[in-house]
């Protein structure tokens, strides 16, 4: 299991309404840092996977707004999986967190809400590289 501070799952409030349901997202309250990138995958091919990386300091939540998928993090020493399918729920993962997503339902869409704008010196495309650096953290 993950460590807490590492990755979570965030419930949001729902106003349910017979036109449709209504939910936002608000930093301070749901969201543990201000929104500086939005991104969205989708169309993704049966048996592809998104992600692949970590970021060294760049947090994420991450919500399946339509469709499902699961997100496996590992963190080094320990490795989890989320299943998301639900547009009222979020999965917050921290920095130096490795993450890859995988088995997309068929018109699934997955928003990524990122705590930095996009910089590619942040990721970690190596998950040998991500095992070194999270091994000499740890020694700390």
């Amino acid at each position: 299991m993950l460590k807490t501070s590492s990755a979570y799952i965030i419930n949001f409030e729902a106003i349910m309404d017979p036109r449709g349901d209504l939910t936002s997202i608000e930093y301070g309250s749901t969201l543990p840092f201000i929104v500086k990138r939005a991104y969205y995958i989708y169309n993704v091919p049966a048996g592809a996977t998104r992600g692949s990386h970590a970021h060294k300091n760049l947090r994420q939540l991450i919500i399946a707004m339509s469709g499902s998928f699961t997100v496996n993090l590992d963190v080094g020493d320990a490795q989890n999986s989320f299943f998301l399918n639900n547009p009222r729920k979020g999965l917050f993962v921290n920095t130096m967190v490795w993450r890859e997503i995988v088995d997309f339902s068929q018109g699934a869409v997955c928003l990524v809400l990122a705590s930095e704008n996009y910089d590619p010196d942040d990721y970690i495309r190596s998950h040998e590289l991500f095992l070194n650096q999270r091994k000499s953290i740890n020694s700390i």
